[in-house]
């Protein structure tokens, strides 16, 4: 049994590994200021006496009594809506908020895990994207405040890596959906499958012929766990690995992408989630943001090696289950 502490544990993907954590044995302790995250989306874990949790800002500290194994920082906002809507609390939590949980895994001698994201990449001139490519990143655009963030803190994790030989894990997170996603993140999954259930235009930015790679957040969710217990129990079946140990030791502090390789247009996941709802709403063609990527779709060669993982959901069959969720709770919301 672990004891692991989630900054940002509240949130969509946060409160997912809570779960999958929690499952399987261990103690969790989650660190999140609600500033985008939702106590709803851990309320069921209340009852147990493995599970804590402590409603803090972790820029101003991290401070947690006892043993920690595993200290896991998913702490940001995470959506363009929410970081363009409080870019200095995104930049802080990606440096000072990455300086705490680092200090905490240190002082305790925890494993660490960053959640970083794809939008490392930018606007990429490389496709797919592999760990080995460095990005293409306008760091005074609007997006600039996530993606730098979210750059700076990978610096810092490999720093502490190399100075203090703590141990690390970078995961890099390609397009994520599912249950729990925000009705109103501004995602693109979230925002077609809400209009087309209200029977309104989808909004599609540009030509929607830009492209994404969408991972259901259960497949996701398996292979941050993955990544997380690589060489904790060397005869365990949690423990995993498709190459060498000797290999898979000397690489697992570097970045792993985490996400789907199969690569769809904005305009096909429409069509899709207007056929899943039985929708007559049409398309709304508005500008294209600002830097926002014409492509996104991650090699996954390295996890594929390091960890023996790939996705299993298929798109259709998760937006099935995500579509589900949002008519539920839309309707919940109809009666309230």
């Amino acid at each position: 049994m672990m004891r692991i502490v989630i900054t940002g544990g509240a949130g969509f993907l946060g409160s997912h590994l809570v779960d999958r954590f929690l499952a399987e044995g261990h103690c969790v302790v989650v660190f999140d200021n609600m500033l985008t995250g939702k106590v709803d989306n851990v309320a069921r874990h209340f009852g147990s006496n493995r599970f804590k949790l402590v409603e803090q800002d972790v820029t101003v500290g991290i401070n947690v009594e006892g043993q920690v194994d595993a200290v896991l920082h998913l702490a940001s906002p995470a959506s363009p809506i929410d970081y363009l809507r409080y870019p200095i609390q995104t930049l802080k939590v990606g440096s000072l908020g990455t300086h705490k949980a680092l200090g905490l895994a240190k002082e305790k001698g925890s494993r660490f895990l960053l959640a970083s994201t794809s939008e490392v990449y930018g606007d990429p001139e490389v496709h797919p994207q592999s760990e080995s490519y460095w990005g293409h990143v306008n760091p005074v655009g609007p997006r600039g405040v996530y993606d730098e963030a979210k750059r700076f803190a990978e610096a810092m994790t490999m720093a502490y890596h190399q100075v203090h030989g703590l141990d690390t894990r970078i995961v890099r997170i390609f397009n994520t959906y599912g249950e729990r996603m925000r009705s109103d993140d501004g995602r693109v999954v979230s925002n077609f499958i809400v209009q087309a259930l209200q029977g309104v235009p989808l909004t599609v930015y540009g030509d929607g012929l830009q492209t994404r790679s969408f991972c259901f957040v259960s497949d996701l969710v398996d292979g941050i766990a993955r990544l997380l217990y690589k060489g904790y129990w060397s005869s365990s079946s949690l423990d995993v690995g498709g190459e060498g140990e000797l290999e898979g030791s000397m690489n697992i502090h570097l970045p792993v992408n985490i996400g789907s390789p199969f690569e769809h247009t904005v305009l096909e996941l429409a069509q899709c989630i207007v056929d899943i709802t039985g929708s007559h709403s049409s398309i709304d063609f508005r500008p294209l943001p600002v830097d926002d990527p014409r492509v996104r779709r991650p090699d996954i060669s390295r996890a594929k090696r390091l960890l023996s993982w790939e996705p299993k959901v298929l798109l259709r069959h998760g937006l099935e289950i995500t579509i589900s969720y949002f008519q539920c709770l839309l309707l919940h919301k109809e009666k309230d």
